[in-house]
């Protein structure tokens, strides 16, 4: 699963990367202060990429946009718990690739509201045996940090979705996503068994279009060869803790997990 991700992309830099619109204005993530979060969790909002028509000129052809967007996907049946707020339900932050397409929660995304997801990389924890404490049987989990070796961005496959209070006249769209997980492969089975599914350049056309679903073979598990870039290094303990939040967390820590004793981890 990923739970916890990292991103310090701007989103004006990114559009003019991407040639796409940046429709996130002058919107920023309250967490980090900025465009920077070293520790994304489920409910923040985050950066995204989509392929959408113009609203006003839908004959045209669609544009890629920068979009933020809840991370948790919010279903369009959810009933509203107060007016423009949804109800609380199942924390639908990742969607196994392989039952998406069949998922009543997702099936709808899969066939024409898919997105990128773009990060640093994401965090995962390794069960190990603690080698500190030397206390017979007991074992903790260590932070690991998974990214390109190059440091370049990693784009996920994600969907989204569009939620309205049809109960309130005129209700604002409260857009939400979710990410794309697979069998892990390669050297990161060694820290879990699953990843997020990483999006090649070279499919993001048929991914993002808008009009038609994406080919099956784009939610296959990649090969090995495919993540062959990506590496896994450890981190401290501290970004256990949604609470902490800066440049320190991806820092390469000895001792797999660090001199500290990890505690448990918080997704929320």
């Amino acid at each position: 699963m990923c739970g916890r991700y990292a991103t310090t992309t701007n989103p004006g830099r990114l559009a003019v990367e991407l040639d796409a619109i940046d429709e996130t204005g002058s919107e920023k993530d309250s967490r980090a202060g900025g465009f920077e979060n070293y520790n994304v969790a489920p409910t923040n909002r985050v950066l995204t990429v989509v392929e959408r028509h113009d609203h006003d000129h839908p004959d045209d052809d669609p544009k890629l946009r920068i979009r933020r967007m809840r991370w948790g996907l919010i279903p369009t049946w959810t009933k509203a718990a107060e007016p423009g707020v949804p109800a609380k339900g199942k924390p639908l932050f990742n969607a196994r690739a392989d039952k998406a397409a069949t998922t009543p929660s997702f099936r709808d995304a899969v066939k024409y509201r898919r997105c990128l997801v773009p990060m640093d990389g994401w965090y995962e924890w390794l069960t190990e045996p603690d080698s500190i404490g030397g206390a017979k049987g007991k074992a903790v989990k260590h932070p690991y940090f998974m990214a390109n070796a190059d440091g370049s961005l990693l784009y996920m496959a994600g969907l989204w979705s569009v939620w309205r209070d049809r109960s309130v006249r005129d209700s604002e769209p409260l857009l939400s996503c979710t990410i794309l997980t697979t069998d892990a492969v390669g050297d990161l089975t060694r820290i879990h068994d699953r990843m997020p599914l990483p999006m090649p350049r070279e499919h993001w056309d048929a991914w993002l279009d808008p009009d038609h679903p994406a080919p099956a073979e784009l939610l296959a598990t990649p090969s090995v060869d495919e993540v062959a870039g990506i590496v896994a290094r450890p981190v401290s303990p501290l970004v256990n803790s949604v609470k902490n939040n800066g440049p320190e967390l991806l820092a390469e820590v000895s001792g797999g997990g660090g001199a500290e004793k990890a505690g448990q981890i918080s997704l929320l």
